[in-house]
């Protein structure tokens, strides 16, 4: 089998309700990565993998999804950007600007330990 071309990273990272810096996947269910990963299927996408992932520390701006090898960061995931996300980045190239982190705040939401 050929290599992926892409991975869709989707954090499935879990904290207590109310924690000060939010839940990826509140409900444990994973149900964000199971929609990529339906959709994917759906559209016959076998070279795009989407990963389950701990927390890829950007909870502040989650629930969040990284998009590799572009590494694009997408904050605010909603099951309803999926498609958007599929149609526009993964099949036209082209990232999801309003769903989009910027570098300038990747890693810079909360204090480091």
């Amino acid at each position: 089998m050929p290599k992926f071309k892409k991975h869709i990273f989707i954090c499935m990272n879990q904290r207590e309700e109310g924690h000060p810096r939010g839940c990826c996947d509140p409900t444990g269910q994973g149900e964000l990565q199971r929609l990529f990963k339906t959709k994917l299927a759906q559209k016959g996408l076998k070279l795009v993998r989407a990963n389950k992932s701990g927390c890829l520390d950007q909870c502040e701006l989650g629930p969040t999804v990284v998009v590799y090898p572009e590494a694009v960061w997408y904050g605010g995931v909603k099951p309803e950007d999926v498609d958007e996300i599929i149609e526009s980045h993964i099949l036209g190239g082209k990232p999801v600007e309003r769903l989009r982190i910027p570098d300038e705040i990747l890693n810079t939401t909360h204090k480091k330990s």
